[in-house]
């Protein structure tokens, strides 16, 4: 018969606030002044973390701290930066430092789009009117699409190290984690009418692989995994918010598309969020939150 010495050996260890526990635990998450990254840090700051949130909108990051910030237990915090300049990566990390001796989850959530191009053609000159002759279509459009959701990525997870590796010394049994906002658009075959918004998120896809193993081959006790949402409310899906920082899309819109027949919702990723920060046997994967749609779209 199996026995243990451990005082947690019983259902206490099964309970929501032990397995879900992020209180004291500090966050940064960027991109956060809506959709996706305004999610995370309310499902974050609610349950007791310390949020940093960053953007390179002051009046948005402050929207959500007066807004969402007030009678939870935990904090929420702005401070502007872009995270595409190494040098704000640089100021932004040395004022973490001056604040918290460690940084327990880094959320890399910033993104952007690109320009969509008609992908269907009929000929292979109709292919190359459509994707190659527009004006827009231009390698400046997939340079910056990559800085954003690709080189950011890579320069916030390397730089932010050795406070996120700080986290398990001042919180025993908790590793730091990095999560890093992908998506299905890095999945699923189809370009969805961008091909370089898909190949940056497949490409950021691989980047957290490659950090997670890098970092594990260091001995470094640092966790890094990806959430790849399908659709989710956001500025980049709805094309606006309101003035809670929140964005609509209507349920009918997708209910011929994802088998849930619904996008997501604010308490689907943030259990994906709290799931991914928590669970310490995690490292290297991609979680998918997509309602069914990889199933559908095929990958």
């Amino acid at each position: 018969m199996f026995s243990s010495s451990s005082p947690k050996s019983g259902n206490e260890v099964f309970t929501l606030d032990k397995i879900f526990d992020v209180k004291g635990k500090v966050a940064l998450i960027t991109g956060a002044g809506s959709g996706i990254g305004l999610m995370a840090t309310q499902a974050l700051a609610v349950n007791g973390a310390k949020v940093y949130i960053v953007g390179r909108t002051s009046e948005k990051l402050e929207t959500v701290a007066q807004t969402y910030g007030k009678n939870i237990s935990g904090q929420i915090i702005p401070l502007t930066a872009d995270v595409t300049s190494k040098s704000d990566i640089t100021r932004l990390y040395e004022e973490i430092s001056s604040r918290e001796k460690c940084l327990c989850i880094l959320m890399n959530n910033a993104g952007i789009s690109s320009s969509s191009f008609e992908t269907s053609a009929s000929s292979a000159q109709e292919m190359k009117k459509n994707l190659f002759e527009p004006a827009e279509a231009k390698p400046e459009d997939w340079t910056s699409v990559y800085n954003t959701n690709v080189a950011s990525v890579y320069f916030m997870s390397t730089a932010f190290m050795p406070l996120l590796a700080a986290a398990t010394e001042m919180h025993p049994g908790f590793s730091g984690t990095i999560i890093n906002t992908t998506s299905i658009s890095g999945l699923v075959k189809s370009p969805q009418h961008h091909f370089s918004y898909n190949a940056s998120k497949a490409a950021a896809i691989h980047l957290t692989r490659m950090l997670a193993n890098t970092v594990a081959e260091n001995g470094i006790k640092v966790r890094v995994n990806s959430i790849a949402p399908g659709v989710f409310p956001s500025e980049m899906t709805a094309g606006e918010s309101g003035e809670d920082q929140k964005s609509f899309i209507p349920r009918e819109k997708y209910e011929d598309k994802v088998p849930a027949a619904r996008p997501g919702n604010d308490r689907d990723m943030a259990g994906a969020v709290l799931f991914t920060v928590c669970n310490q046997y995690l490292n290297g994967q991609t979680i998918v939150v997509d309602g069914g749609y990889t199933l559908a779209a095929g990958l």
